[in-house]
């Protein structure tokens, strides 16, 4: 069977892709939510003239010939304002954002003023209209607010929770339900025999899920055998994707592949010219995708990375996340061979925001300490020539 390429690959993963429905959630919990309706003011914003500083609202006719003495008639202040009228010779006590009074068309600055018993002498005064805030200066009511697509961050909540929007469309979150496979797996906590060791891709595929905005049910440990996986794998058809991890080669243990079929789901292609995670195995059931992560941790994420993320954002309605750029090579690397290689490197930037990829000395796919400490994959073409140190190549950047 011939290997997939990674573009190839991705590009079937998303393939008639149909972004989930809408659900309505309260403002307090959309943050990080993909607005799926755009947002529309419901109101002005602000919805009456309001003072931008402390000070005197007056009329302009008042302070054309400075010093002058204004009786004070009341205050306007945030929440409380004034009800009566400035008229001739009379001024209002004005605090910021509070309502202007009818009859005043101008601020003047408390810094600007004496102010002896009920009276307050203008010393200099603006022209008319300064500091105050027009209605509708910020937004008018029907504005668009928030555009449909993007991902709720703390400052839209404000602006939409400023135009009177309680309750906000967003996409539904992919449901993802995953398991692991292997009889030498054991959860964290509990007491491991000689021959075996702690699962750990599940944890993190499941932390990496929900970052890229689904939800995630996690099975646990499936152990080897068909019966079981079946199992397990029945469960996880309900779902928009079933993610597994493990088992999905081919030893006389990889029970993945024949429990997928036995399910009824139809593997669109099995292995990928990519190194780590040639093992990767992807497939449809009606509207669940199927995805058979390889079991080595390092290959598990790096293909999560290449090929859950996009799918989860194609499920959002997002575009796909295009968080590749260019960076100077820190030292030499050989010619590459016929599977395009995913090489872990730390990443420096310099004061000029220069990048520098350095690959770690060992690539070994077991090896979870260097993926931690990874800040990028060095992309390695398939058959691309030896590289020398300060050239340029692709990265990968991770955790974006």
């Amino acid at each position: 069977m011939a290997l997939t390429p990674v573009k190839e690959a991705q590009r079937l993963v998303v393939a008639d892709v149909k972004p989930l429905g809408m659900a309505p959630v309260a403002i307090e919990n959309a943050l990080g939510r993909v607005l799926a309706k755009a947002v529309f003011a419901k109101r002005d914003q602000p919805p009456f003239a309001a003072s931008a500083m402390d000070g005197y609202a007056v009329r302009q006719d008042d302070v054309t010939r400075l010093p002058s003495t204004l009786r004070i008639i009341g205050i306007s202040a945030a929440g409380h304002q004034f009800k009566g009228k400035v008229s001739v010779g009379t001024t209002v006590r004005i605090l910021t954002g509070a309502p202007l009074p009818a009859g005043a068309d101008t601020v003047v600055i408390q810094e600007n003023t004496t102010r002896l018993d009920g009276a307050v002498t203008i010393l200099e005064a603006p022209l008319a209209g300064k500091h105050i805030r027009r209605v509708g200066l910020d937004f008018g009511n029907g504005d668009e607010l928030l555009a449909a697509g993007i991902v709720l961050r703390p400052r839209d909540l404000g602006l939409a929770a400023a135009g009177n929007a309680a309750l906000l469309r967003v996409r539904k979150k992919p449901r993802i339900v995953l398991f692991a496979t292997g009889d030498e797996l054991v959860l964290p906590g509990a007491k491991a025999r000689p021959d075996q060791i702690y699962s750990s891709n599940s944890h993190a595929l499941a932390a990496m899920a929900q970052g890229f905005g689904a939800e995630v049910v996690n099975l646990g440990i499936v152990r080897d055998s068909l019966k079981a996986t079946i199992a397990a794998v029945k469960k996880g058809l309900s779902a928009d994707i079933l993610l597994t991890t493990g088992g999905a080669s081919v030893g006389d243990h990889d029970f993945v592949q024949a429990a997928f079929k036995a399910c009824g789901v139809k593997i669109g292609f099995w292995k990928i010219a990519m190194r780590p995670g040639k093992p990767f195995m992807y497939g449809r059931r009606g509207r669940t995708h199927v995805m058979g992560l390889p079991g080595n941790p390092v290959s598990a994420l790096v293909t999560a990375q290449l090929f859950l993320k996009p799918l989860v954002a194609a499920l959002l309605g997002l575009p796909p996340f295009d968080v590749e750029t260019l960076a100077i090579l820190g030292q030499d690397m050989p010619a590459n061979d016929g599977r395009e290689d995913y090489v872990r490197a730390t990443l420096d930037v310099d004061a000029d925001g220069l990048r520098t990829a350095t690959p770690f000395a060992q690539q070994d796919s077991s090896m979870q300490k260097t993926m931690q400490k990874a800040q990028c994959l060095i992309i390695r073409p398939i058959h691309g020539g030896a590289v020398r140190a300060g050239e340029k190549v692709a990265v990968l950047l991770l955790d974006l």
